[in-house]
C-alpha cells in the first residue's frame, strides 16, 4: 500500500511541497524515525485516542508518550483513553492499521497537535503505509489541517 489517496490528493490540489520517504518497516515510531534517517522530534506519530465517544487524533513527536491528564484537560473530557484498533481502523479504509497520517480532517475528526512539533521547521509522518513517510514544513501541515495546538505530550 502506498502513500494514502486522500492526503496525496489534498497535498497536490494544495501546492504542498513535500518529500515521500520509502523506509524499511520498523514496530515504534522512533525506529521508523531512524530507518528514515530523521530526527525522532520531528517525526509526528498519530495516536487515536477517545474522548468520551469521540475518536481523535493526538499527533506528538516520536519521542514523547501522551500524557492523558493534560488531554483530558484540553478535550475538557475527563474520559480519555487510547482507542483499540478495532475502534479506528474502519475510520481509515485505505490505510494500513496504525500507519494513518496526522490528517484526521480529511477523516472528520479533530486533530489535536503538541505545540513541541510547531518548534520544527519540519515534519515526518506516515503515509497511510507502514513504509512510506512524508516530510513536508510543519506550517503547511498547521494550515491544511489547524489542529488544536496544546500541550499533551511528555519526553519519554
Amino acid at each position: 500500500m502506498a502513500i494514502s489517496q486522500r492526503l496525496k490528493a489534498l497535498l497536490d490540489r494544495e501546492n504542498v511541497k513535500y518529500v515521500s520517504i520509502v523506509h524499511s518497516v520498523a514496530p515504534t515510531s522512533q525506529e521508523i524515525a531512524a530507518s528514515a534517517h530523521v530526527k525522532g522530534a520531528c517525526f509526528a506519530k498519530t495516536v487515536m485516542v477517545k474522548a468520551g465517544r469521540e475518536n481523535l487524533m493526538a499527533v506528538v513527536p516520536a519521542t514523547h508518550r501522551v500524557q492523558f491528564e493534560d488531554l483530558a484537560r484540553a478535550t475538557h473530557n475527563a474520559d480519555v483513553r487510547l482507542s483499540t484498533e478495532t475502534e479506528f481502523q474502519q475510520l481509515f479504509p485505505e490505510c494500513e492499521p496504525g500507519a494513518m497520517p496526522p490528517f484526521g480532517n480529511l477523516y472528520g475528526m479533530r486533530v489535536l497537535c503538541d505545540r513541541s512539533l510547531a518548534d520544527e521547521d519540519e515534519i515526518v509522518f506516515n503515509a497511510g503505509s507502514h513504509m512510506e513517510a512524508i516530510r513536508m514544513f510543519f506550517d503547511d501541515f498547521a494550515r491544511l489541517v489547524q489542529p488544536e495546538m496544546c500541550v499533551i505530550s511528555k519526553h519519554m
